[in-house]
């Protein structure tokens, strides 16, 4: 498409370079291809999966890179003539405070996101000091502090607006906090799911570097 400079999109815009980038296909056939019967873009039947696969491919025409470095992202903004991509607050937050035009917004389809996690191995040969750290990053001081510098939301919302660090409501709401309703978070794709056999991750994680290559 031309966009309103005039230039065509082609090349201008990035994909993730994650396998969860299949989901955001399957997300978008759910609202255009709903014969697909797609209810859940981590849950892929094999024509389902090969659909978000074969749209994937489309797109590959048009993308200029697939990202993983979110700085090197906002280079490719700033430098590079990209002029879309999918990211989280983050880089927009930045970018915006540079003085660039640019905005995000969360498609009518809806968006994938994720959780991060922290986890304590099973094994973990000091337990007591392992929890007393996972303690001490849920305090509400942390999280916000935390949330700020990273664009992201904060797991103990009572740091958005209880003056413990240097988190606000407003920026939660800048990073999203009141769209929840509106993104599938990541769960692990399984070969086992409510609807029969699906594909698993791991036929994600080979395939979408297949994408990537042109393949």
């Amino acid at each position: 498409m031309t966009l309103p400079d005039g230039k065509s999109n082609k090349g201008r815009v990035q994909a993730y370079d994650g396998p969860i980038h299949v989901a955001d296909a399957a997300q978008y056939l759910m609202a255009h291809q709903p014969e697909l019967g797609i209810t859940s873009p981590y849950e892929l039947t094999e024509d389902q999966y090969k659909a978000a696969l074969d749209l994937l491919r489309g797109q590959r025409e048009l993308v200029a890179r697939y990202w993983h470095d979110a700085f090197i992202q906002m280079d490719d903004f700033k430098n590079e003539g990209v002029v879309a991509s999918g990211s989280w607050p983050f880089q927009v937050n930045l970018l915006q405070s540079e003085g660039f035009p640019v905005a995000s917004i969360i498609p009518e389809e809806g968006a994938t996101g994720w959780a991060d996690t922290t986890m304590m191995h099973v094994d973990a040969a000091n337990p007591t000091c392992a929890y007393l750290w996972m303690e001490h990053t849920l305090s509400s001081n942390l999280q916000s502090d935390l949330s700020v510098w990273f664009g992201a939301n904060p797991v103990v919302p009572a740091a958005c607006t209880d003056g413990s660090g240097m988190q606000t409501a407003e920026g939660c709401t800048k990073n999203g906090l009141d769209d929840f309703d509106r993104i599938r978070f990541w769960t692990t794709p399984v070969s086992s799911c409510p609807g029969g056999e699906c594909v698993p991750y791991y036929r994600w994680v080979s395939d979408y570097i297949g994408v990537i290559g042109g393949r």
